[in-house]
């Protein structure tokens, strides 16, 4: 929800502070850089810290950053990106940690899949409610209100961090180097962990390109009231919270998770190939059919991916692969939007632009097609 809540109003911000809305790709691409090596850092930092103390300090930074973006500066708003940058990057890695040990290899996708519905139900929050708060109290409130659940978040998990953390280790002793190149030379040595962060590469450059401008292209290309777009970016949203439990479910019973992959790659394509015939004259009811199956596929594949890392990893190893995993899955939301936001002004439409992540989605049927022997059927 807090990393969404800059794009849901950016024309609002844009319009306050003098800054062309296309600008939101750079916004996130700054969030994805701090998260891309805070996220290979989290694998060390749970194991001495524990996941639940190391949640609770991300959501700290955070609504720190949400502080920093509510004043009406480009540099504030920079910093604040790094801020929630850093804290978004080692919340996968540590609930990776929690998950690993407790669920049966059978049910892993299903329930890592589970957990993600967060992420998505996280952008329905900021897309139903950040519009409104703008509304009422004015986009600086809505960006403060947002930090304060935070904190209210980091404060309520306290009584589960004895039964939780017992595992942690204080005698280890993160060196920044170590923690930043073991994970990545981990996944570098597995080639499914490479092929793994190859599709979630192109992956996160699809997802965050649909969450970050879809507010955007329906309010300027399609001429929809903020609100309207938000409650559009909502049902986008909900569409990847079901379809991450649907998803990860027909992996463990059918297809196993590469070729549940593939199957959301090639439904990707075909959604992303129908954005640019949409018209302001468009009835609503057909845009909003692609855009469930756009939230499906874009935002759905998560739990699934999360689940294979997690099984590919070597024993005791899950935290740190998912950290060098979600590293290459950064890189991608730190190329992809600023990329799609050239592409837009080039283009001069959004729709043409959403229509090029059918090249990701392509690349991704590629990967995993050719290395289709590796990925094995868990069904229960």
């Amino acid at each position: 929800m807090a990393l969404i809540t800059l794009p849901v109003v950016a024309p609002v911000v844009a319009q306050a502070t003098g800054i062309a809305s296309t600008y939101v790709g750079a916004y996130v691409g700054l969030v994805y850089l701090a998260a891309m090596f805070s996220s290979v850092l989290g694998g060390t930092a749970v194991k001495r810290f524990g996941a639940i103390r190391l949640s609770q300090g991300c959501l700290m930074l955070t609504a720190t950053g949400l502080i920093l973006c509510a004043v009406p500066h480009p540099l504030s708003m920079a910093v604040g990106a790094l801020f929630i940058g850093a804290g978004y990057g080692p919340v996968t890695p540590a609930s990776s940690h929690l998950l690993i040990k407790t669920t049966p290899p059978e049910r892993l996708s299903l329930v890592f899949s589970l957990k993600q519905t967060g992420v998505p139900i996280g952008g329905v929050l900021a897309g139903l409610l950040v519009p409104q708060f703008e509304l009422l109290l004015g986009w600086q409130w809505a960006f403060l209100l947002v930090g304060a659940f935070c904190l209210v978040c980091a404060y309520s998990v306290k009584p589960l961090r004895a039964a939780l953390d017992e595992d942690r280790d204080a005698t280890v002793r993160p060196s920044l180097i170590k923690s930043l190149v073991n994970p990545i030379k981990l996944v570098w040595s597995h080639k499914a962990l490479r092929i793994l962060a190859g599709v979630s590469f192109l992956f996160a450059i699809t997802q965050l390109s649909l969450t970050t401008y879809l507010v955007t292209f329906l309010f300027e290309d399609l001429g929809w009231a903020l609100v309207a777009a938000g409650a559009a970016l909502a049902v986008t949203q909900a569409a990847g919270v079901g379809a991450r439990i649907v998803w990860g479910w027909m992996a463990d019973n059918w297809f196993g998770s590469g070729y549940m992959l593939m199957v959301v790659a090639g439904l990707l394509a075909i959604s992303a190939a129908a954005m640019p015939f949409f018209t302001p004259e468009t009835p609503h009811v057909w845009l909003y059919l692609v855009l469930i199956l756009l939230g499906a596929t874009a935002i759905g594949w998560n739990g699934v991916f999360l689940a294979e890392v997690a099984r590919q990893a070597p024993k005791g190893q899950a935290s740190v692969a998912t950290g060098g995993t979600l590293g290459f899955t950064f890189f991608g939301v730190l190329c992809g939007p600023p990329l799609f936001g050239v592409a837009a002004a080039n283009l001069q439409s959004y729709g043409l632009s959403y229509a090029l992540l059918i090249l990701p989605a392509a690349l991704i049927l590629a990967l995993l097609w050719t290395s289709r022997h590796r990925w094995r059927r868990y069904c229960v």
